[in-house]
């Protein structure tokens, strides 16, 4: 055991692979897209509404579908329900997204470059975490709209959670809520530098080959 721990402390200092740093280099592309793309669509379905309404999530603010449109009529439905206007103003939270993004691309630039194993997994645990915690203050933001409702509103509803993933009826609504294109781009890059520091880490462990 001690000495399988020691192969993976020495592991650890060891240059990374070439095309494993060819790949890195390669992830940045997708990350760098994901920035700039639509990361979230919640669409609302209703009779009256047959074509449905659409709320875009970016990585900056958020905007309505149908050229900017929908946004003041989702307002107008929050507002009978209780809920506090949706005001881009009011996600300017989420620009810590492009700094953290940019980030990434600095520290994987970095890795790719002169980085070791331990650099690696240190990016590895980095993007873990953005990746959480970004996904952790979307659901949170959700569920503050969805509680904190005014008890004088016109029409009486109970706290609700709206959907983080999948479709759910929400009153007379049908609500629809999945990830786009840029946290697709965003997650690749994720799952491809988290796997090569998996890779790393399963060959420092794996038990020495016989003499």
């Amino acid at each position: 055991m001690t000495t399988r721990w020691q192969r993976f402390y020495d592991r650890l200092g060891q240059p990374i692979r070439p095309w494993m740093r060819l790949l890195l280099l390669a992830a940045i592309v997708p990350l760098a897209l994901g920035a700039a793309e639509r990361l979230w669509t919640i669409r609302f379905f209703a009779p009256q509404y047959p074509y449905g309404l659409e709320l875009q999530v970016y990585t900056y603010t958020i905007a309505g579908g149908n050229e900017g449109k929908d946004l003041p009529e989702i307002n107008t439905l929050n507002h009978y329900v209780g809920m506090r206007k949706l005001d881009p103003a009011e996600f300017a939270d989420l620009d810590f997204l492009p700094f953290a993004i940019g980030a990434l691309v600095l520290l994987t630039l970095r890795v790719a470059a002169i980085g070791d194993v331990r650099a690696l997994v240190d990016l590895a645990v980095l993007t873990g975490y953005f990746g959480v915690f970004s996904l952790g203050r979307f659901v949170y933001m959700l569920y503050t709209y969805g509680h904190h409702l005014d008890p004088h509103a016109p029409i009486y509803m109970t706290g609700f959670m709206p959907p983080v993933l999948g479709t759910k009826a929400i009153a007379n609504f049908s609500v629809s809520s999945y990830p786009a294109v840029g946290t697709i781009l965003i997650t690749l890059f994720g799952v491809t530098v988290v796997l090569l520091a998996l890779w790393h880490l399963a060959r420092a462990l794996r038990p020495a080959a016989p003499a």
